[in-house]
């Protein structure tokens, strides 16, 4: 039995399987697994409709399991900051700041072999994507 809130067998394996400076997708439903994802990459569909799971609600039990030590986040073509970020920001806390990077230039950082996890979430805002790179165990 664990002792907080991650259940996700599946999810659960590909976190063990990172490590500090290791990256982890989290995609909304409109993104482009096949082709926007480093190929070693571990993929894992939580996306059951539209609307559910959402990144949120990965997000969440996330960072209950994993050390986190930057986020980036897509920024749409305007510039302007999602609605969706400012849930993130909330469960990030101020000592996680979102980094926003272009659109294209989030694509590229997600085909780098660094990332080993994607999270297809059903997640229907635009721009909802964000890239975790996992930090260190503290003794």
């Amino acid at each position: 039995m664990l002792r907080y809130p991650l259940l996700h067998p599946p999810l659960l394996r590909a976190l063990a399987a990172t490590g500090h400076g290791s990256r982890v997708l989290l995609a909304d439903a409109n993104y482009a697994h096949a082709t926007h994802v480093a190929p070693g990459a571990e993929l894992i569909h939580l996306n059951l409709r539209p609307g559910l799971v959402t990144v949120d609600d990965v997000l969440a039990p996330l960072l209950t399991a994993v050390p986190v030590e930057s986020v980036t986040a897509m920024r749409p073509d305007d510039g302007s900051p999602p609605g969706c970020w400012r849930g993130y920001e909330e469960l990030l806390g101020p000592d996680l700041p979102l980094r926003p990077v272009e659109r294209f230039e989030f694509y590229r950082t997600c085909r780098e072999p660094e990332v080993a996890v994607c999270v297809a979430t059903g997640d229907d805002r635009l721009y909802a994507n964000l890239l975790l790179t996992v930090g260190f165990r503290r003794r």
